[in-house]
């Protein structure tokens, strides 16, 4: 008696679960490259126009993405004006915990805490527009991690330089004077020079850290 034929196999279609590694990597990639591609296309629109003039639906124009996606990718305005400063404000947060003395390490602290004052002047007046329009809100620009470094390095500092009393507060009182808004407001409405705004920093420190 012959047998019938075996039926044939077929393969079952792949169960759709969690993404392969490699597809998650090729998500993450491509997240990079749009955040990217946003971030560009706002970059330059503040260079042609000023920060404030920016708005998302201009980003998403000149990204020729929908609206949407940049409120997604960002927030909100803040959101984005604070995401382009990332890029400035890790390179200069280098410099002063790890580039070369006196901003760097390897210098007394109190010629540390001159150069970082003097350093931070000249960043803020480099990127003041962004800075202004990150720090809408009074109550999250004292909440955002790039000023508790700068809280941080500063304590430190004066802990280093042998300074008494409430560190917490001196640090405070010395970042109240390397404000954005302030500095904007000394420059452009009181005519102040940066040269003055930085001779000023290093007695500001010189009355602070004398013991």
């Amino acid at each position: 008696m012959t047998r019938p034929p075996a039926p044939t196999q077929v393969a079952s279609p792949p169960m759709r679960g969690l993404p392969l590694a490699d597809e998650r990597h090729q998500e993450r990639a491509d997240a990079a490259r749009n955040r990217m591609r946003l971030l560009e296309a706002a970059s330059r629109l503040v260079a042609e126009r000023g920060a404030e003039h920016v708005t998302m639906e201009a980003v998403a124009v000149a990204a020729s993405v929908g609206k949407g996606t940049v409120f997604r990718r960002f927030g909100d305005r803040v959101g984005l004006m604070r995401a382009l400063l990332d890029h400035a404000e890790c390179e200069y947060q280098e410099t002063f915990l790890s580039g070369p003395p006196p901003l760097g390490p390897g210098a007394p602290a109190v010629e540390r805490l001159e150069a970082f004052g003097v350093a931070t002047l000249r960043h803020l007046m480099k990127y003041t527009d962004l800075y202004l329009e990150a720090e809408q809100c009074s109550k999250r620009r004292y909440a955002v991690p790039a000023r508790a470094v700068r809280v941080t390095h500063v304590a430190v500092l004066l802990r280093e330089a042998g300074v008494t009393g409430d560190i917490e507060l001196l640090a405070e009182a010395l970042l109240g004077y390397l404000d954005t808004a302030l500095i904007d407001y000394l420059r452009s409405e009181r005519n102040l020079s940066a040269e003055r705004l930085e001779a000023g920093w290093v007695e500001f420190v010189a009355r602070v850290t004398r013991r």
